[in-house]
């Protein structure tokens, strides 16, 4: 794929319903895209208009709240995955070992709306109580709507990758019955001030799971893509499209047939200034705390090794998360 060209859309509706040979074209299409860049867009899906827009106003609006009001939803633990998370209290770059200042961005997190019938000490870091905050009143109930809508659509992606991989399309369900998915709003302030070195408003980084669902800012760019070539290349949004990525799980579980790829959110001018305000909400799509990720079957090398040792996907993700936190 050039760096030239636009990141490819894939109609999920047409895989969803449409023939054996119609599947089979799509999954060959969505495997090429994955060995490249990892990086497609979602179109024709089914989730209702009514429940994008109501996510985007109440998440606007959290963030348009005060500081001491945005802050009775911080954790108690600051290494917790939930609630919210004020300006430059993450650098992403830190994820890979790499020491930046903290990123220029604040954010709100649920995790999973349910929690497995066992939970121990290591498993509450994910299924802990989800934070909700009292203004607007309305947010627990569009954010759990929008959480079950993301969690619905990434089972069809991940379908969609099962064909792609040569499995079943039911191969990951087992994966999935009581995953550690999280849903995170992202907001970008305006920035009037020159940034410091090597700053950004979300510092390079892969993302860790499975998957990733992104509703980017349809007005405001910065979202940048490293190309194979050492090049960054932004991705445009579209009307009622999501962006979709594979994050470093997926990659490992394919061989490193699928690459997880680096990704940045810029400052969109020379002077290293923001003057627009930006908005984001990702759901991450993320299997079973107790989930053991091998290398799937259709992935092992020609002699039938894996690059990896199995690791269980809980432990694998709080490490990586826990790493960000400043």
């Amino acid at each position: 794929m050039s760096k030239n060209q636009s990141i490819p859309s894939i109609d999920i509706n047409s895989f969803l319903n449409g023939t054996d040979e119609e599947r089979d074209k799509i999954g060959r299409l969505v495997d090429e895209i994955c060995s490249q860049v990892g990086f497609l867009k979602i179109k024709n899906h089914c989730i209702e208009e009514k429940i994008i827009n109501d996510m985007w106003s109440v998440s606007e609006e959290f963030f348009s709240n005060t500081e001491n009001e945005k802050n009775k939803a911080k954790p108690i633990d600051n290494s917790s995955p939930r609630g919210y998370f004020p300006m430059q209290s993450e650098t992403l770059t830190k994820s890979r070992g790499i020491e930046t200042p903290p990123d220029l961005k604040e954010a709100f997190s649920i995790g999973p709306l349910n929690s497995p019938a066992t939970k121990n000490k290591n498993n509450d870091f994910f299924y802990g109580e989800n934070i909700w905050p009292s203004s607007p009143s309305s947010f627990k109930k569009v954010w759990i709507d929008y959480y079950q809508a993301m969690q619905q659509l990434s089972l069809e992606i991940m379908s969609l990758f099962a064909v792609s991989l040569n499995l079943e399309k039911d191969y990951f369900d087992r994966y999935y019955t009581h995953h550690i998915s999280a849903l995170r709003a992202l907001n970008y302030p305006p920035t009037k001030t020159k940034q410091l070195p090597n700053q950004q408003r979300a510092g390079a980084h892969t993302d860790y799971g499975s998957l990733t669902i992104l509703l980017p800012d349809p007005n405001v760019g910065g979202l940048e893509v490293k190309y194979a070539d050492g090049t960054w290349v932004p991705i445009q949004s579209e009307k009622n499209t999501f962006i979709i990525n594979i994050g470093d799980m997926m990659a490992r579980w394919t061989n490193d047939r699928w690459v997880s790829t680096l990704h940045r959110v810029t400052s969109c001018n020379e002077e290293a200034l923001s003057p627009k305000r930006r908005q984001s909400i990702a759901y991450f799509q993320n299997p079973n705390f107790d989930a053991e990720i091998s290398c799937l079957p259709t992935c092992l090398d020609k002699n039938n090794q894996s690059k990896y040792q199995d690791i269980e996907a809980g432990l694998y993700l709080m490490d990586r998360f826990k790493a960000t936190i400043n």
